[in-house]
Protein backbone atom coordinates (compact mmCIF):
# COMPACT_ATOMS: atom_id res chain seq x y z
CA UNK A 1 0.00 0.00 0.00
CA UNK A 2 2.82 2.41 0.96
CA UNK A 3 4.67 1.57 -2.28
CA UNK A 4 1.52 2.31 -4.29
CA UNK A 5 1.17 5.72 -2.66
CA UNK A 6 4.81 6.58 -3.28
CA UNK A 7 4.43 5.59 -6.93
CA UNK A 8 1.43 7.86 -7.20
CA UNK A 9 3.40 10.81 -5.80
CA UNK A 10 6.26 10.05 -8.17
CA UNK A 11 3.87 10.45 -11.10
CA UNK A 12 2.65 13.82 -9.82
CA UNK A 13 5.97 15.49 -8.89
CA UNK A 14 8.21 16.76 -11.74
CA UNK A 15 11.80 15.60 -11.94
CA UNK A 16 14.36 17.80 -10.22
CA UNK A 17 15.36 20.75 -12.38
CA UNK A 18 12.38 20.41 -14.72
CA UNK A 19 9.40 22.74 -15.00
CA UNK A 20 5.83 21.50 -15.25
CA UNK A 21 4.84 21.11 -18.86
CA UNK A 22 1.45 22.85 -18.39
CA UNK A 23 1.89 26.45 -17.27
CA UNK A 24 -1.10 28.74 -16.70
CA UNK A 25 -1.81 30.67 -19.86
CA UNK A 26 -1.14 34.39 -19.63
CA UNK A 27 -4.05 36.66 -20.56
CA UNK A 28 -3.81 37.88 -24.15
CA UNK A 29 -2.04 41.20 -24.49
CA UNK A 30 -4.36 44.15 -24.88
CA UNK A 31 -7.47 42.36 -23.59
CA UNK A 32 -9.05 44.41 -20.76
CA UNK A 33 -10.01 42.72 -17.52
CA UNK A 34 -13.75 42.17 -17.02
CA UNK A 35 -15.45 45.25 -15.62
CA UNK A 36 -16.44 45.01 -11.97
CA UNK A 37 -20.18 44.79 -11.40
CA UNK A 38 -21.62 47.86 -9.67
CA UNK A 39 -22.64 47.47 -6.04
CA UNK A 40 -25.12 49.63 -4.16
CA UNK A 41 -25.61 49.81 -0.42
CA UNK A 42 -29.20 50.36 0.70
CA UNK A 43 -29.18 51.97 4.14
CA UNK A 44 -32.42 50.79 5.74
CA UNK A 45 -33.75 51.35 9.24
CA UNK A 46 -33.17 47.62 9.81
CA UNK A 47 -29.54 47.63 8.67
CA UNK A 48 -27.52 47.90 5.46
CA UNK A 49 -28.22 45.76 2.42
CA UNK A 50 -25.71 45.49 -0.44
CA UNK A 51 -26.89 44.55 -3.92
CA UNK A 52 -24.69 43.62 -6.87
CA UNK A 53 -26.11 44.62 -10.26
CA UNK A 54 -25.98 42.99 -13.70
CA UNK A 55 -25.47 45.76 -16.31
CA UNK A 56 -24.56 43.35 -19.10
CA UNK A 57 -27.86 41.49 -18.86
CA UNK A 58 -30.06 44.47 -17.91
CA UNK A 59 -28.28 47.61 -19.17
CA UNK A 60 -31.27 49.97 -19.24
CA UNK A 61 -32.66 48.77 -15.93
CA UNK A 62 -29.31 49.07 -14.15
CA UNK A 63 -28.65 52.50 -15.69
CA UNK A 64 -32.05 53.71 -14.47
CA UNK A 65 -31.48 52.29 -10.96
CA UNK A 66 -28.03 53.87 -10.72
CA UNK A 67 -29.42 57.21 -11.87
CA UNK A 68 -32.00 57.05 -9.08
CA UNK A 69 -29.18 56.28 -6.65
CA UNK A 70 -26.93 59.09 -7.88
CA UNK A 71 -29.80 61.61 -8.01
CA UNK A 72 -30.69 60.85 -4.39
CA UNK A 73 -34.15 59.66 -5.36
CA UNK A 74 -34.22 56.80 -2.87
CA UNK A 75 -33.19 58.93 0.10
CA UNK A 76 -36.11 59.31 2.47
CA UNK A 77 -38.37 56.74 0.80
CA UNK A 78 -39.82 53.70 2.53
CA UNK A 79 -40.54 50.04 1.99
CA UNK A 80 -44.27 50.54 1.62
CA UNK A 81 -45.35 47.02 0.67
CA UNK A 82 -44.12 44.08 2.73
CA UNK A 83 -45.42 40.53 2.41
CA UNK A 84 -43.79 37.84 4.54
CA UNK A 85 -42.84 34.81 2.50
CA UNK A 86 -42.97 36.83 -0.72
CA UNK A 87 -41.06 40.09 -1.10
CA UNK A 88 -40.40 43.62 0.21
CA UNK A 89 -41.07 46.59 -2.09
CA UNK A 90 -39.89 50.18 -1.88
CA UNK A 91 -38.12 53.04 -3.54
CA UNK A 92 -41.03 55.19 -4.63
CA UNK A 93 -43.16 56.41 -1.72
CA UNK A 94 -42.52 58.81 1.13
CA UNK A 95 -43.45 58.11 4.73
CA UNK A 96 -46.86 59.78 4.26
CA UNK A 97 -47.45 57.31 1.37
CA UNK A 98 -47.26 60.05 -1.24
CA UNK A 99 -45.44 59.00 -4.40
CA UNK A 100 -42.15 60.71 -5.07
CA UNK A 101 -41.92 62.23 -8.58
CA UNK A 102 -40.42 59.76 -11.05
CA UNK A 103 -38.75 59.83 -14.41
CA UNK A 104 -40.26 58.19 -17.48
CA UNK A 105 -40.93 54.43 -17.44
CA UNK A 106 -38.24 52.11 -18.76
CA UNK A 107 -38.39 49.12 -21.11
CA UNK A 108 -38.96 45.79 -19.41
CA UNK A 109 -35.83 43.70 -19.98
CA UNK A 110 -37.27 40.56 -18.37
CA UNK A 111 -37.12 38.43 -21.56
CA UNK A 112 -33.36 38.87 -21.94
CA UNK A 113 -32.50 38.73 -18.24
CA UNK A 114 -34.53 35.54 -17.78
CA UNK A 115 -32.76 34.03 -20.79
CA UNK A 116 -29.44 35.06 -19.20
CA UNK A 117 -30.29 33.18 -16.00
CA UNK A 118 -31.64 35.95 -13.77
CA UNK A 119 -34.80 34.69 -12.11
CA UNK A 120 -37.01 35.75 -9.24
CA UNK A 121 -35.22 33.64 -6.68
CA UNK A 122 -34.61 34.42 -3.01
CA UNK A 123 -32.32 37.41 -2.58
CA UNK A 124 -32.68 38.85 -6.08
CA UNK A 125 -33.71 42.45 -6.73
CA UNK A 126 -36.20 43.25 -9.49
CA UNK A 127 -38.24 46.19 -10.79
CA UNK A 128 -41.77 46.70 -9.54
CA UNK A 129 -44.39 47.90 -12.00
CA UNK A 130 -48.11 48.10 -12.72
CA UNK A 131 -49.98 45.56 -14.83
CA UNK A 132 -48.48 47.15 -17.94
CA UNK A 133 -45.19 45.40 -18.79
CA UNK A 134 -43.21 48.58 -19.56
CA UNK A 135 -44.30 50.76 -16.64
CA UNK A 136 -41.41 50.46 -14.15
CA UNK A 137 -39.85 53.72 -12.96
CA UNK A 138 -38.02 53.70 -9.61
CA UNK A 139 -39.73 51.15 -7.39
CA UNK A 140 -38.00 47.82 -6.82
CA UNK A 141 -38.53 44.73 -4.73
CA UNK A 142 -36.33 42.09 -3.13
CA UNK A 143 -37.51 38.48 -3.19
CA UNK A 144 -37.51 36.75 0.19
CA UNK A 145 -38.28 33.38 -1.40
CA UNK A 146 -38.26 31.83 -4.87
CA UNK A 147 -41.10 33.38 -6.88
CA UNK A 148 -41.11 31.66 -10.29
CA UNK A 149 -44.57 33.01 -11.13
CA UNK A 150 -42.96 36.45 -11.47
CA UNK A 151 -40.54 35.23 -14.17
CA UNK A 152 -40.88 35.89 -17.87
CA UNK A 153 -42.96 33.31 -19.76
CA UNK A 154 -44.05 35.01 -22.98
CA UNK A 155 -44.65 38.45 -24.53
CA UNK A 156 -48.25 38.82 -23.36
CA UNK A 157 -49.10 41.32 -20.62
CA UNK A 158 -49.71 38.41 -18.23
CA UNK A 159 -46.55 36.52 -19.14
CA UNK A 160 -44.01 39.29 -19.63
CA UNK A 161 -42.65 38.97 -16.12
CA UNK A 162 -40.70 41.23 -13.80
CA UNK A 163 -37.12 42.20 -14.61
CA UNK A 164 -34.49 40.89 -12.21
CA UNK A 165 -31.33 42.99 -12.39
CA UNK A 166 -29.16 41.96 -9.45
CA UNK A 167 -28.90 40.14 -6.16
CA UNK A 168 -28.26 40.76 -2.47
CA UNK A 169 -24.66 39.93 -1.58
CA UNK A 170 -24.75 41.21 2.02
CA UNK A 171 -27.47 42.06 4.51
CA UNK A 172 -30.09 39.45 3.68
CA UNK A 173 -30.70 39.22 7.42
CA UNK A 174 -31.99 42.81 7.31
CA UNK A 175 -34.27 41.91 4.40
CA UNK A 176 -35.68 38.99 6.38
CA UNK A 177 -36.31 41.24 9.39
CA UNK A 178 -38.19 43.73 7.23
CA UNK A 179 -40.26 40.91 5.73
CA UNK A 180 -41.54 40.00 9.21
CA UNK A 181 -42.82 43.42 10.32
CA UNK A 182 -46.50 43.83 11.11
CA UNK A 183 -48.52 45.42 8.34
CA UNK A 184 -51.91 47.04 7.94
CA UNK A 185 -54.33 48.55 5.43
CA UNK A 186 -53.80 52.30 5.11
CA UNK A 187 -54.90 54.96 2.64
CA UNK A 188 -56.31 52.38 0.28
CA UNK A 189 -53.14 50.29 0.33
CA UNK A 190 -52.60 46.87 1.84
CA UNK A 191 -49.43 45.34 3.34
CA UNK A 192 -48.15 48.70 4.62
CA UNK A 193 -45.82 48.37 7.63
CA UNK A 194 -47.44 49.70 10.82
CA UNK A 195 -44.21 51.52 11.58
CA UNK A 196 -42.22 53.01 8.72
CA UNK A 197 -39.40 50.89 7.30
CA UNK A 198 -37.15 53.64 6.01
CA UNK A 199 -34.71 53.64 3.14
CA UNK A 200 -32.43 56.31 4.55
CA UNK A 201 -30.21 56.40 1.50
CA UNK A 202 -28.73 54.37 -1.34
CA UNK A 203 -25.01 54.68 -2.03
CA UNK A 204 -22.92 53.49 -4.95
CA UNK A 205 -19.94 51.63 -3.51
CA UNK A 206 -16.43 51.98 -4.96
CA UNK A 207 -15.33 49.23 -7.38
CA UNK A 208 -13.69 46.23 -5.76
CA UNK A 209 -9.96 45.89 -6.50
Amino acid sequence: MIRALLCSFALILPLAGQLPTALPAAPPAGVPAPAAKPRVQLLTSYGPVVVELEPELAPKTVANFLKCVQDGHYKGTIFHRVIEGFMIQGGGLLENLEEKPNGPPIPNEAPQTFKGGLKNTRGTIAMARTGAPHSATSQFYINVMDNPRLDHRDLSDEGYGYCVFGRVIAGMDAVDKIAKVKTEWRRGMGDVPQFAVRLKDAVLLPPQP
